[in-house]
């Protein structure tokens, strides 16, 4: 297979966060070079509120070393959310999940140099299998304190 043919390039609009980072998980893993644009459309399942409240949380998590200075390193904007959440889900302590993860690229909307390519959706990532509420991942990144456009 040629690398052309060996190379996605995804919509996040309107895909489950998780349902979407597992796939691309996957296909990373079996050879593919992964492009995803409109990453800021991805959405998170659940209440509004909860999820906000969830991402935020992890932000007030400090060290025993110097609390004032120190704490958890937490992606803000939304193309580093996704790909941070693609990243958990790979073996990234074995050489194979470090080059997996180096052959992805995440973008907020569509990038000029990508505009007349062909995107693929997962139809088992699709918005319309939620029950509840979701928010996306634009409106959850504002919350962070992300000053980009959602």
């Amino acid at each position: 297979m040629s690398s052309e043919n060996k190379t996605l390039y995804v919509d996040a609009t309107d895909q489950i966060l998780g349902r979407l980072a597992s796939i691309v998980a996957k296909k990373l893993l079996e050879g593919y070079r992964i492009f995803i644009v409109n990453a800021e459309k991805a959405v998170v399942s659940g209440e509004r509120k909860r999820v906000i409240m969830g991402y935020k949380l992890v932000e007030k998590v400090k060290t025993h070393y110097n609390p004032y200075k120190h704490g958890i390193r937490r992606p803000k904007s939304p193309h580093n959310i996704l790909k941070r959440t693609v990243k958990g889900m790979l073996p990234t302590d074995k050489p194979r999940g470090r080059d997996a993860y180096k052959r992805l690229k995440v973008y907020n909307g569509v990038p000029p140099e990508l505009q007349n390519k062909k995107f693929i959706r997962f139809e088992e990532a699709d918005k319309s299998r939620l029950a509840r509420g979701y928010i996306t991942l634009g409106e959850i990144a504002k919350h962070l304190g992300w000053k980009g456009e959602a």
